[in-house]
């Protein structure tokens, strides 16, 4: 399976600020004191760009209460304990848009983007996932966090970015980065 190595994505890289000390944690993040500069560390994430037939993206609509909307988004999310993260990518995608993948080497691991290299200093893993049509129109279902699975068209996805419809930042720059590197006549 081919791989992208970055020392980022498995540990902060901040060895100058120390000495580092825990000052808080709870099960979804932990806030380190490193020698007075404060980072907020979550278990690595994984964000999945689905691709149908090199022409559209699988967005979700995610319940996202403390911004009293649902935004699009891709899907995304945690590390189950020991997963390697090609695994977590197809449980995230199954799980959030009902799409099965058991092949692993479908899972093309992309460059990672910072969420927030300033407090969070863990990049996002991101594999890109080539889909077929069927792929989308066999999905099963989706869990509750979410409210939609849409397909949307190269296009599209331009246009919500630059009418800021799709405005989650994370999702922004995987989905910018994928369109830049496309041929302008397929957007």
């Amino acid at each position: 399976m081919p791989s992208i190595t970055d020392s980022r994505l498995l540990a902060p890289s901040c060895p100058a600020l120390g000495p580092a000390a825990m000052v808080h944690e709870n099960p979804w993040f932990t806030v380190m004191d490193r020698g007075g500069y404060f980072t907020m560390e979550s278990p690595p994430q994984v964000i999945i760009l689905p691709v149908v037939d090199n022409r559209a993206v699988v967005m979700v609509r995610v319940r996202r209460p403390v911004v009293a909307d649902c935004p699009l988004e891709l899907p995304a999310g945690g590390f189950a304990d020991g997963e390697a993260p090609h695994q977590a990518a197809a449980r995230e995608l199954a799980e959030e848009t009902g799409i099965r993948i058991d092949d692993p080497q479908r899972f093309l691991p992309q460059p990672p983007v910072a969420g927030s290299p300033d407090r969070n200093p863990l990049l996002l893993h991101i594999f890109r996932v080539d889909l077929t049509p069927d792929d989308f129109l066999t999905r099963g279902p989706h869990d509750q966090e979410i409210q939609a699975v849409e397909l949307l068209d190269y296009p599209r996805v331009a246009r919500l970015l630059h009418q800021g419809e799709i405005y989650v930042a994370a999702p922004m720059a995987v989905l910018g980065r994928h369109l830049l590197g496309l041929d302008a006549s397929s957007v």
